[in-house]
């Protein structure tokens, strides 16, 4: 049989690197950029694994779920870890690093999630970036959320491993992903004898065995169709501009946020604070009567293209996600999403304001 997925002329080495250019582009990064073939988990247990070891002393800050399994990784790595906590409804500050400094001059590496998809918050990682810089730790920062609906700069705000997934606002695959490295994060690495070696996790036979030949001949056969997935996914994001992406996603949160207080039926932003919520996701709280994972199972059943999903283990009770990234960063789909729950919060016995929710989102919108 034939299919247009099949019986593709193989990846060359060129394409590869122009590819990992692409992803440079729109990082505005002068760092060595390594595409990794897997979901964005392998480059971020890769980089820990990679850089940490025992005689680190980890600050690793905790936004949301993925900040504690960083913590789980550095702590089976041998370092030394102090865990930095916030309340998943808002985002940690660069005076609260400088704290952790402050009582810990010992720190080396910092460890922090951009934007937690899983929580809705985003962290200012300039502010951050500049304290981490003034004490000469080296910074790890997962970027696979936010990168496409806001900014990510890793040369501008001093980020030595930036992890970036395109699964997200980035609107392309889940199975490939991609880590900026700057030359101190490769000194650390080479000088750590626990990095891994002769390893999928390895970064330092990426080094070796791409970047020190001029990445001129592949190590392994690449994932084809999802490199070429990337690669479209980059050239969407040149074509219609990174700022106007950017923008549709900040849109698509604040019309959610204004489109959900007007709903009403006790719905209600779960970050309390608009300058602390992303662009990426909105996640919302319901009554204390309501259980958020049955309204967002009604809703899914009337309409299964929503972009909605529960709050993940315990969250799955009390928060609702509206996923509006990627081809869902779109007024269409923030008020169909927001429709479906207040349809679900009425058979409830709530009363809510289908119509006001409406007119809430379009005059976001404009």
């Amino acid at each position: 049989m034939t299919h247009p997925f099949l019986d593709l002329p193989p990846l060359s080495a060129a394409d590869f690197a122009a590819i990992e250019d692409g992803v440079a582009r729109l990082l505005e990064t002068r760092q060595d950029v390594l595409v990794m073939q897997g979901e964005a988990l392998l480059p971020l247990e890769g980089a820990i694994r990679s850089a940490a070891g025992p005689g680190t002393t980890a600050l690793n800050v905790i936004t949301g779920p993925y900040g504690q399994t960083f913590g789980s990784w550095l702590r089976d790595c041998g370092a030394t870890v102090i865990d930095l906590s916030v309340p998943f409804h808002t985002a940690v500050t660069a005076a609260q690093v400088r704290e952790a400094f402050d009582a810990h001059p010992e720190i080396d590496f910092v460890s922090l999630v951009h934007a937690e998809a899983a929580t809705g918050n985003t962290n200012p990682v300039a502010g951050i970036g500049a304290v981490v810089r003034e004490h000469g730790a080296l910074f790890y920062l997962d970027a696979v959320a936010s990168v496409g609906a806001e900014p990510v700069l890793p040369d501008a705000w001093g980020v030595d491993l930036c992890v970036i997934g395109a699964q997200k606002a980035m609107g392309g695959p889940a199975g490939v992903s991609a880590v900026s490295v700057s030359e101190r994060a490769w000194a650390r690495m080479a000088a750590n004898p626990h990095a891994p070696r002769r390893s999928y996790l390895s970064l330092l036979d990426w080094k070796e065995r791409w970047l020190d030949g001029g990445r001129a001949a592949l190590p392994h056969a690449p994932a084809q169709l999802e490199m070429l997935a990337l690669q479209a996914c980059l050239e969407r994001i040149e074509a219609d501009g990174p700022q106007a992406v950017m923008r549709r996603h900040r849109t698509a949160a604040l019309a959610t946020r204004a489109g959900a207080v007007a709903l009403g039926g006790g719905l209600e932003p779960y970050v309390y604070e608009e300058a602390h919520a992303a662009p990426v996701a909105t996640t919302l709280r319901v009554p204390s009567d309501v259980v958020a994972s049955e309204l967002v199972a009604g809703a899914l059943a009337g309409d299964g293209t929503l972009p909605l999903a529960a709050g993940g283990g315990a969250l799955a009770a009390e928060m609702i996600r509206v996923n509006h990234y990627g081809v869902d960063a779109t007024v269409g789909a923030v008020q169909a999403s927001l429709a479906a729950l207040g349809a679900g919060l009425a058979e409830r016995g709530r009363t809510v304001d289908l119509e006001g929710a409406r007119r809430a989102v379009e005059s976001a919108w404009r």
